[in-house]
């Protein structure tokens, strides 16, 4: 396969993207793959390899350019209770129009690199950014052909903007991957979210992962149940297939 970091420009400044995809051929259906709250790392990097092996033009931007962090492990260090609230600082400088801007620039720099499909293209949210994922999948409805919140947190808020109002503009496949055990999205919201999704006739699904806790996809995380994370792998996978291939 073929990886660069490049730093593309915003109306904020650069951002620093990982992009990987397949050596041969050229024309890759685009994901666009939103991190969790703990940043760039190895971790997600492997993830966006593991897209791109089997067909996928895979962009992983830094979404902390603003805040001048590349990666949290490059950052002094702290003790665990600081380090967290660090951590949600950075979380909370970010929003969804912030996110949908950098998204734009994420767009552009794919239709202007010809190993990259100009067609329909995917979504793909953790934790914090499944509501980016399911927003642009509303802003561009005729673009974004799949989106995808993997334990998304904050997707049925009061806001004009929440993502269980967005997903109703979107024309895309959505997809909700939901851990039973979760904090940041209690069953509470699970619920309100399906019966959106039920009651608007949304295409799309909302998932309910039995016994894991939030953050079960990812391999670094004590939270991380193998069983699940495939699962949740195979969900993707078929998805794309269907929406983009």
């Amino acid at each position: 396969m073929i990886e660069q970091t490049v730093d593309i420009p915003t109306r904020h400044g650069a951002k620093t993207t990982f992009i990987v995809h397949p050596e041969r051929d050229a024309g890759h259906p685009v994901v666009l793959f939103f991190m969790d709250a703990p940043g760039i790392r190895e971790e997600l990097r492997d993830m966006a390899r593991r897209i791109a092996a089997v067909g996928y033009y895979v962009m992983l931007p830094n979404l902390y350019y603003r805040s001048g962090v590349l990666e949290l492990a490059d950052l002094p260090t702290l003790p665990e209770a600081e380090s967290r609230a660090r951590m949600f600082d950075l979380m909370g400088s970010l929003s969804i129009p912030l996110v949908m801007s950098d998204g734009d620039a994420l767009l552009d720099f794919a239709d202007r690199d010809p190993a990259a499909s100009n067609g329909k293209i995917a979504t793909l949210g953790y934790c914090m950014s499944g509501q980016y994922a399911i927003n642009f999948a509303a802003r561009y409805p005729e673009r974004v052909a799949a989106a995808a919140s993997i334990y998304g947190v904050q997707l049925v808020t009061d806001q004009a903007d929440s993502p269980h109002l967005a997903a109703q503009k979107a024309k895309a496949e959505l997809y909700f991957a939901c851990a039973e055990h979760d904090p940041y999205a209690p069953l509470e919201m699970v619920e309100a979210l399906d019966q959106t999704v039920k009651s608007k006739n949304l295409k799309g699904e909302v998932e309910l992962y039995p016994g894991v806790h939030h953050g079960f996809a990812f391999p670094q995380r004590p939270a991380y149940d193998r069983p699940a994370a495939e699962r949740h792998w195979e969900r993707l996978f078929a998805l794309w297939r269907r929406r983009l291939d």
